[in-house]
């Protein structure tokens, strides 16, 4: 036995191999055998667990999972509003090629290398996702991710859109991975929510985060990134007026409806929260799972 492994291998190859061995046979018996044994073309599915080296137990992850669907039920027989948030992938602007096909009188010409050198600038998407209403809110930024961005952008759909949309809310349920600017570790994210939201807008908000190794099932990456990356698949994002063009021109059969904004503001990485600072929360933990599920209540409270 060696290493080798057919699969890879065209049809007419594994005919004239088999020649080798005296085994007179044509390219298209082969193929015609390989789908009576159950082979086919496949591709590979991201169905295993990477980076986590110490995943939760899946009695775990159900748990949350249960107690996610729950807080979404209670959340949506009150009245109060629910948003899914992430970030998406970071893009570099310019001449670069753009993965996927478009239709196009002549294809557009790109370099042939993406080096960051040559871009004229980095967009770092921000998604906030409705999933009651249908509609997504995107800010652009243009320094870092970090959990004063993130945070940002959730107050700014609060002031353009939520207010509007649910003027008698008091309360807010956040969807949130557990991990990047918005994930359950960074001090900073707890205490800007609690600072620019909650103290700022007297509004009660609720934070469950989803397991790690878990994000595809956040709402946001299924119900909005995915669409956003269909409409601009193939064109190259040349710059942020572009970028902002098809993340506001994304729509849906079903509805949804996309707004976007530039935030040009510097965000300095490793923002540090002293214990102070954090002691000016007004944190409740959840009895289930309370790492992941926690409520910011106002001061004024």
């Amino acid at each position: 036995m060696q290493d080798l492994k057919w699969c890879r291998r065209a049809t007419r190859q594994i005919a004239a191999q088999l020649r080798r061995f005296h085994i007179r046979t044509s390219a298209s018996t082969v193929r015609r055998l390989l789908k009576k044994m159950g082979f086919s073309l496949r591709v590979n599915h991201k169905r295993l667990e990477s980076g986590n080296r110490n995943p939760p137990p899946r009695r775990i992850r159900n748990r949350q999972f249960l107690y996610i669907a729950r807080q979404r039920k209670r959340f949506t027989a009150q009245g109060h509003p629910i948003i899914s948030v992430d970030a998406k992938k970071k893009e570099w602007l310019g001449k670069f090629k753009n993965p996927g096909v478009c239709w196009e009188q002549e294809s557009q010409p790109v370099l042939d290398h993406d080096f960051p050198s040559d871009a004229v600038g980095r967009a770092i998407p921000y998604g906030i996702y409705d999933p009651g209403k249908n509609r997504g809110f995107v800010a652009v930024g243009t320094s870092h991710e970090t959990p004063a961005f993130a945070v940002d952008v959730i107050a700014l759909w609060w002031n353009s859109c939520g207010q509007k949309t649910y003027p008698q809310a008091q309360e807010l349920l956040v969807l949130a991975d557990a991990g990047g600017s918005n994930g359950v570790r960074p001090r900073a994210w707890k205490y800007h929510l609690q600072q620019q939201l909650v103290n700022a807008h007297g509004l009660k908000v609720t934070v469950c985060h989803y397991p790690p190794g878990s994000s595809k099932w956040n709402p946001i990456e299924h119900r909005l990134f995915s669409q956003i990356s269909n409409n601009w698949s193939g064109r190259p994002l040349r710059t942020y007026e572009t970028v902002l063009k098809y993340i506001r021109t994304t729509k849906t059969q079903t509805g949804l409806q996309v707004n976007a904004r530039l935030l040009r503001h510097l965000y300095k990485k490793g923002e540090k929260i002293s214990s102070q600072q954090m002691q000016q929360l007004v944190l409740t933990n959840h009895r289930t799972l309370p790492a992941w599920n926690y409520t910011l209540t106002p001061t004024a409270m």
